[in-house]
């Protein structure tokens, strides 16, 4: 029984592995499943190409913070992204406890920050600076957030400071977080579509940017004291005073996972996507409405040479 306070659940079942050869231990290797689309894919590729090399495999929903306690249990294994952006904090602090290692990066690069359709500028000129949002909050605002104006954040369970920082940079904004990943992306369409107002969390690798003319909102630089040091930066008394960071998609592992499958560490270690196919990969999802393994066993289709060299390595 697992004994976990994450509200996990198994998705129940376990796949049978095909392969003809002997693998280290014929226990699952149980992978983390989030709310995205791109995390999902990811996972789910990593999981078919453990399995081709003859690996158990099992998937548990798990949120994105939350799913840390698990891996340092080793209730969990091994989670695919651990975004630089949201995540490194909480990286940092399971890697330190010597329960969980990071298994290097997936080749994915990531952006979330405040975005905004490109006829927004019309409305608030001096975008895409920051401090032009100072000046027009009300072109952003809803009756329900009047005057003040509404950013659409992700699911809260995402993390991001977004009301940190609205404080922090004295912004007259409400954050008004989507519920799910498919309800943010339907705020943007619903109100690209009408050309209404909307400012909103988007994140790359996505479609959302190719699909739709807009802009990222330039903030201050972030940097690590400004999340930590409130005299870092343009309001001397908070912190989140700046942008968010970018960076790398992590791969995180329970520290035993090495130890007790070790040919499956390797191939997770060597594994690597980039942000273009998996941009391709989401739009698939979402906008052309294929289902996500029909999704992936294209990828594994048509990338057989590729994975296979990190199987044989």
């Amino acid at each position: 029984m697992m004994n976990l306070k994450l509200g996990l659940s198994a998705l129940g079942f376990t796949v049978a592995t095909s392969a003809a050869w002997a693998v280290e231990s014929t226990d699952p290797i149980k992978l983390t499943l989030h709310d995205w689309s791109g995390q999902l894919i990811n996972t789910k590729i990593m999981g078919s190409i453990l399995q081709e090399a003859g690996y158990n495999v099992e998937y548990l929903q798990a949120d994105y913070i939350a799913q840390f306690a698990g891996l340092k249990t080793g209730d969990l294994h091994l989670a695919m992204e651990i975004w630089e952006t949201t995540g490194r904090e909480a990286l940092d602090e399971a890697t330190a406890s010597g329960n969980v290692v990071n298994v290097g990066e997936t080749g994915l690069m990531a952006i979330e920050e405040w975005w905004y359709p490109s006829y927004m500028k019309d409305r608030c000129p001096g975008l895409p600076n920051w401090e032009a949002l100072k000046d027009c909050a009300e072109e952003f605002a809803t009756a329900e957030t009047a005057p003040n104006g509404r950013y659409v954040g992700g699911p809260v369970t995402w993390g991001g400071f977004d009301e940190e920082r609205v404080e922090a940079l004295e912004l007259e904004f409400e954050v008004v977080h989507a519920g799910t990943d498919a309800a943010l992306f339907a705020e943007l369409e619903s109100a690209y579509q009408r050309k209404d107002s909307i400012v909103l969390w988007v994140y790359v690798p996505h479609w959302a940017p190719a699909k739709y003319d807009g802009e990222f909102v330039e903030f201050p630089p972030f940097s690590a004291e400004c999340y930590s040091e409130p005299s870092v930066g343009v309001n001397p008394d908070l912190a989140y005073d700046c942008g968010k960071p970018r960076g790398p998609i992590w791969k995180a592992a329970w520290s035993g996972l090495q130890e007790k499958w070790p040919g499956a560490y390797d191939i997770i270690e060597a594994y690597n996507i980039n942000n273009d196919e998996m941009s391709a990969m989401v739009g698939k999802a979402d906008l052309d409405g294929v289902d996500i393994d029909t999704v992936v066993a294209d990828w594994m289709e048509t990338n057989k040479d590729r994975w296979s060299g990190w199987i044989s390595k």
